[in-house]
């Protein structure tokens, strides 16, 4: 064997838009997915821009910013002071080059890399920037990256001061796409809870918040709180929280604007504030898990130079306000053992519901505890090592760079799991096989996941039996059969992981399957329709004699097929709780007892289609293909 030479010839330099490129993943994360989760890349993009005309408004420029969303050309139009007219090139083209560097300039943004526009451009087919200044605009355009036109001179214009930028994401990088609106709007009104003053409009749509975190907290609530939101707030720090009757804990963490997904180290000194402030004021050494469960919080601070763990900004690292401020940590907790413990002196209703929630916690840990020990013994006597999973190699709880593609698919029979097990990427994807359809768990407690070896074996593949710090797999998909019984099983689990784990539906992390229901083909092409509409578009575009099959479950298709639309091609829908989607009433509708309201509906809703004549079906292909 020859070993590859290794000189100076093997070294190469390459400019800011070839590196950006060919490693987009270290500047906007997740580049494939085809639009179908809010943590692709292809968000990242917009919010890049956006935090631009975010970071002008929190400097105290400008109060509306307008996006616009046709065809996948996304338009970003703020009102602030606009880029300054002889740097408009630089400022979107040349790394490292920005006016946050200039802590007179931008006090607290999001971003100081002066990365950001120069990724988007880099990552667009087309990009586009016009300055407005003055009286005055400069515009320049863009191919990936490459300057293809720019004004050499500034031209008088009568448009308000600020910054107009048009890009489309370039289909080299991301493939075929569709950008999603609700995940658009969820930036958006994160935007807006953040920023009080400020209006956002997404194609005509307005976006504004006039009580800040208490709003979203209201906005998200699932369950019926058991004392109104608390909320407190100071020039650089927010809070608010409530305690429900749902399962976990869930937080929204915020710096400078930047919702912070995976938290980091506000969201966890938030959590050490709540329970220290509460145990002290209590006066009892209550435990932390009772203290916290059906806790729903959210935490906003604004500090000078945040360190992020990453390029998409989804963890903060930093514990500082400021390089001369106090640490992050210690001042949100004298912030919030403050405000909180001279609330609950005040407010002695809402104290006793406190302390009422947390005895509850307590006794259904207690009687918990009894039921996970036999469970876990039962398992250990039977020498279960989770026979219902075949896992695969990188977790997203590991620190692998592919960490973010771990995957499981949870299907019906071991029919439709061994045709994806022979298929799948084994690093990445791993495959539980249900038996039968699961349990209704509408209304039971938790101690139901203990009792049924289906649902704990599940819990136990996810690990999310503490909480979702040690989630295996980003992408929980529902692979079951396009049929009745396969309906019914997806719509099944979604009220399991819905009722106990909401806040992973939340933060993305629950998708479906969409499988073909038709393959068309002739000698030389085949394709797959996964409607009514494209096999018939498929029949009409393919010459010759064309074959035409019927999938009716996931056991029919080949491990060949297979491998074909759960890689590359794979079509995902996500699992998304809108917002005002109040999950206990909608779950009580759906999955509780049969009421006559119910039944309204379903015969109100009922399609009744004229029997398939598959004589008469045939003619009419046989026709298209003639």
């Amino acid at each position: 064997m020859v070993e590859p030479v290794y000189d100076e010839k093997s070294i190469k330099s390459l400019d800011w838009r070839e590196h950006i490129r060919l490693r987009p993943g270290m500047y906007i994360g997740n580049v494939s997915g085809n639009g179908t989760s809010a943590e692709e890349g292809l968000y990242v993009l917009i919010k890049e821009v956006a935090d631009n005309c975010l970071d002008e408004y929190m400097m105290g420029y400008g109060k509306r910013i307008e996006i616009t969303l046709k065809n996948n050309f996304v338009t970003v139009r703020d009102y602030g002071r606009g880029i300054p007219l002889g740097k408009v090139v630089e400022c979107v083209s040349k790394i490292n080059t920005g006016g946050k560097y200039d802590s007179e300039a931008f006090q607290k943004s999001i971003g100081l890399n002066g990365v950001g526009s120069k990724a988007v451009n880099a990552l667009s087919e087309s990009f586009k920037v016009q300055s407005f200044r003055d009286g005055k605009t400069v515009g320049a355009e863009f191919n990936r990256g490459n300057l293809v036109n720019q004004d050499k001179k500034a031209k008088a214009s009568e448009e308000k001061s600020g910054t107009l930028v048009t890009f489309t994401p370039d289909k080299e990088i991301f493939g075929e796409f569709t950008f999603r609106k609700e995940f658009i709007e969820k930036l958006l009104w994160n935007y807006a809870y953040l920023n009080t003053g400020l209006t956002l409009v997404l194609n005509g749509e307005r976006y504004q918040s006039k009580n800040g975190l208490f709003d979203l907290l209201t906005e998200n609530l699932e369950s019926d709180p058991n004392y109104p939101i608390i909320h407190f707030k100071e020039e650089d720090i927010e809070i608010a929280f409530t305690h429900t009757n749902q399962y976990g804990e869930e937080y929204f963490s915020f710096v400078n604007g930047q919702h912070t997904t995976l938290g980091g180290t506000h969201e966890a000194a938030f959590k050490q504030a709540i329970v220290e402030t509460l145990r002290g004021f209590f006066k009892k050494d209550f435990h932390v898990s009772d203290i916290r469960s059906g806790i729903i919080g959210a935490v906003a601070v604004r500090v000078q130079e945040p360190t992020f763990e990453s390029q998409t900004k989804v963890k903060l690292g930093s514990d500082g306000f400021g390089p001369k401020g106090p640490s992050i940590r210690q001042g949100i907790t004298n912030f919030l053992k403050k405000e909180l413990d001279n609330f609950l002196h005040k407010n002695p209703r809402a104290a006793e519901a406190i302390k009422k929630r947390i005895l509850q916690s307590e006794r259904e840990r207690t009687e918990l505890k009894g039921i996970q020990k036999i469970a876990k013994e039962r398992a250990k006597k039977a020498k279960v090592v989770n026979k219902k999973l075949r896992d695969c190699k990188i977790h997203f709880n590991s620190t692998h760079k592919d960490a973010d593609k771990s995957s499981v698919f949870i299907t019906e029979g071991d029919s439709a799991s061994g045709s994806i097990t022979k298929s799948r990427d084994p690093l990445t994807q791993a495959v539980f096989s249900l038996r039968g359809k699961p349990l209704n768990t509408y209304g039971m407690k938790r101690k139901v996941i203990y009792e049924n070896e289906e649902f704990y074996l599940l819990q136990d593949a996810l690990d999310i039996e503490d909480g979702l710090e040690n989630l295996r797999y980003n992408k929980i998909i529902l692979a079951t059969d396009a049929d009745v019984d396969g309906f019914h099983i997806r719509i099944l689990l979604m009220c399991y992981f819905l009722q106990f784990f909401p806040e992973l539906v939340r933060r993305g992390h629950l998708y479906i399957l969409q499988t073909p229901l038709f393959r068309v083909r002739n000698k030389k092409a085949t394709v797959y329709c996964y409607s009514q509409e494209e096999k018939q578009q498929a029949m009409a575009t393919l010459s010759g004699k064309v074959e035409i099959t019927r999938f009716k479950g996931l056991g029919e298709i080949s491990p060949s097929e297979f491998k074909q639309f759960i890689n590359e091609n794979m079509r995902l829908e996500p699992v998304v709780i809108g917002k005002n989607s109040h999950l206990d009433d909608m779950l009580e509708f759906y999955m509780g007892k049969n009421t006559p309201e119910r039944k309204d509906f379903i015969v109100g809703n009922l399609v009744v289609e004229e029997p398939i004549n598959e004589s008469a079906e045939a003619e009419a292909e046989a026709a298209l293909t003639a």
